[in-house]
């Protein structure tokens, strides 16, 4: 194995000013500035934009980055246009885990992605499938040159077991190694110490044997590095496939999924995509494609008795999903204490339950189908103390629209940290409240978010699932006193009013009363996704509803409310409760559970970059739900700004004398 790495091919800079990426393209060779402004916040919905990802083999070196800031780069460009770097600002790979985006530059030609900050699931995917990434631009001049570049120029600060990954050329080339006896992971030797709640959790998951299937340590301490034994692993639709055919190249077709059990499929991105797939794209025979996906997946499920939650029909018609992948694993599979690895980046959002979740890639799992195991380097911890109580009309959705606006996040300071929230204003919240502050973890950059659990969990998992509430508190992990974390944050609830995120980055938070968003005509209203589709967001929406229709308002002319249910079982809810009446009776679009315009797979998506919707998802990354510009909110202003016709606060809707209602201050 060589220590030293040659960089070959031209290197791109994403620079900020779309003309110079054009004109890279167009076969102009640039020097490295230090003053030219690169292009920040690069998501993976843009490296590879939804229906690229339909695709899971080397096909996806076609479409490299054809989603950046509205087309720039088109089909077969980088593949094409002899790139081994690209060179981009801040916060590179952020959104979702889909390793289709690194996987795309690395069979583009691609060797090497340099950027100012790395987002942390992009980084491990990277790393994973042999795409070496740095933050280090001195690499670039020494490129220019021809220079040989060591390998431990890419490893540096990195844990031991991913530095040997790098070195390896990825994730099966070093378990190859592992198995044979050639590589041997190091033991931890880290002295027991007052930990995070989530240095508690991977502490008693860290594998010291695997032969005899030892686990459990005394303690762990940030940047340690390990193989952890996963009680939950899941995957859906979008990347069942692209694991399933990894695992079988890489393990043989004759391998096994290991204590299936505690594997979980679901099919819950794409089931509404035939719905809003634009003709263009049913030309290029994507329709027939995106469908592989799943019959791909329920044969895997089958073959490898995988429970799959999968479509619903009534009356013989197909309705929706069963649920959304995160949902379900709140309400039937996920439990206190537990480690959760999902192939999404919102698996975070089952941390409301005070177990440890969090999003990994195809290769890792792909993996841990056979061995059961993530490899886990423990991060920094940043703990939210959450105090007070939130205003009438703010909710947890502006809690963290106001939190990812901070420099913290902003400056990507909190990169890779879990976000512990704790305090009296937590635990007064309901669960799926606390869910909407773990599932927006990962637009942070974030790790991971955690709740210690507490009665709240007790009652809810003895409610949903009929569990003895003794056995749940038996299974309650708590942080020890005098644990360190890297920052402590003090917030006063009450001083928090709506929140909106103006387009292009759930960070882009800002007051309601803000002009770039009070007041901005809308087309589209959507409240659903996991983060928005819970049972108490359904409260949130039939408040305002009601009300608007006691005074005689409905969705107003022009506009598509969209209401979203995220799962059966919240469905089921909001039947109970009238809710579905109500809606309806107002103007609502009802909408089974999926992914749907989330991801620009169902009703709720733009069609065109004029359209503007208020939207309850988790993000808003450019063309992520459609062309058009979408601002991010709480339940409470989504279904307020149906009504309304444009971005409003509840209190701003007329009464019934035609006089606006006193306007709750922040």
């Amino acid at each position: 194995m060589s220590s030293d790495r040659v960089i070959r091919g031209k290197i791109l800079y994403l620079a900020d000013d779309t003309s110079v990426i054009e004109r890279q393209l167009a076969g102009e060779s640039l020097q490295f500035d230090a003053a030219r402004p690169l292009m920040n916040s690069i998501s993976t919905d843009e490296i590879t934009p939804g229906w690229v990802c339909y695709y899971f083999d080397e096909t996806l070196a076609r479409y490299c980055l054809v989603g950046l800031r509205g087309g720039v780069i088109k089909q077969d460009s980088i593949a094409k246009g002899g790139f081994g770097v690209i060179v981009s600002g801040a916060s590179k790979g952020c959104g979702s885990s889909r390793e289709t985006a690194p996987f795309s530059e690395l069979k583009a030609g691609v060797q090497l992605v340099i950027a100012k900050s790395i987002e942390k699931i992009y980084k491990q995917n990277a790393q994973n499938i042999g795409l070496l990434t740095s933050t280090d631009f001195g690499l670039i001049d020494r490129i220019e040159k021809g220079e040989a570049i060591a390998v431990d120029e890419f490893t540096r600060g990195l844990d031991p077991i991913s530095a040997k990954i790098v070195e390896c050329g990825g994730l099966f080339a070093y378990n190859r190694e592992r198995l044979a006896g050639k590589v041997t992971p190091p033991a931890l030797t880290t002295t027991a110490r007052p930990m995070t709640l989530c240095e508690k959790i991977l502490a008693s998951h860290v594998i010291v044997d695997a032969k005899s299937d030892k686990r459990g340590v005394v303690a762990v301490k940030p940047g340690d590095a390990f193989f952890a034994r996963t009680d939950v692993r899941f995957s859906h639709e979008y990347v069942t496939p692209m694991a399933e055919s990894l695992f079988v190249s890489e393990m043989g077709a004759n391998a096994k999924v290991s204590d299936p059990a505690s594997v979980f499929a679901f099919r819950d991105h794409l089931t509404f995509l035939d719905r809003v797939m634009p003709e263009a794209h049913r030309a290029m025979g994507l329709e027939e494609q995106a469908k592989s996906l799943a019959v791909v997946q329920e044969k895997f499920a089958t073959k490898h008795h995988v429970k799959l939650y999968g479509e619903v029909h009534r009356d013989g018609k197909l309705v929706g999903s069963e649920a959304i992948c995160h949902n379900k694993i709140i309400e039937e599979i996920a439990l206190p204490g537990q480690l959760v690895a999902g192939t999404d980046s919102h698996t975070c959002m089952a941390g409301a339950l005070g177990c440890f979740a969090f999003g990994v890639g195809s290769t890792d799992m792909a993996n841990a189908w056979l061995t059961r195991d993530v490899r886990v380097t423990v991060p920094e911890t940043a703990r939210f103390n959450l105090h007070g109580a939130m205003k009438e009309g703010v909710c947890a959705k502006d809690v963290m629209l106001y939190l990812l606006s901070q420099p913290f996040f902003k400056s990507g300071d909190g990169i890779g940290t879990v976000l512990e929230f704790a305090g009296d204003g937590v635990r007064s919240m309901p669960l799926d409240e606390r869910a909407t502050l773990t599932n927006m973890a990962v637009e942070a950059g974030g790790f991971t978010g955690i709740i210690e659990a507490d009665e709240v969990v007790v009652d809810y998992l003895v409610a949903q699932r009929g569990l003895d509430a003794d056995d749940v508190r038996a299974k309650i992990v708590r942080a020890d006193e005098g644990a360190a974390y890297v920052a402590t944050f003090d917030i006063d609830l009450s001083t928090i009013g709506p929140m909106v995120a103006t387009p292009g980055d759930p960070r882009n938070g800002v007051a309601i009363d803000d002009e770039r968003v009070h007041g901005v005509p809308i087309n589209i209203a959507y409240g659903g996704s996991c983060t928005g589709g819970k049972k108490t967001d359904m409260d949130m929406y039939a408040q305002v509803l009601g009300d608007a229709l006691k005074l005689g308002r409905r969705v107003a002319p022009g506009v598509h409310l969209y209401i979203q249910f995220g799962s059966q079982d919240i469905r089921r809810y909001a039947e109970k409760k009238g809710y579905v009446e109500l809606f309806e009776r107002v103007g609502a679009e009802l909408v089974d559970p999926s992914c749907g315009a989330c991801i620009k797979a169902g009703p709720g998506v733009s069609f065109s970059p004029d359209e503007v919707t208020v939207s309850a998802i988790n993000r808003n990354f450019p063309g992520r739900s459609g062309p058009g510009k979408v601002y991010l909110a709480s339940p409470f202003v989504v279904a307020a700004s149906a009504i309304a016709g444009k971005i409003v606060r509840p209190s701003e809707l007329p009464n019934r004398t035609g006089e606006q209602r006193e306007r709750i201050e922040d």
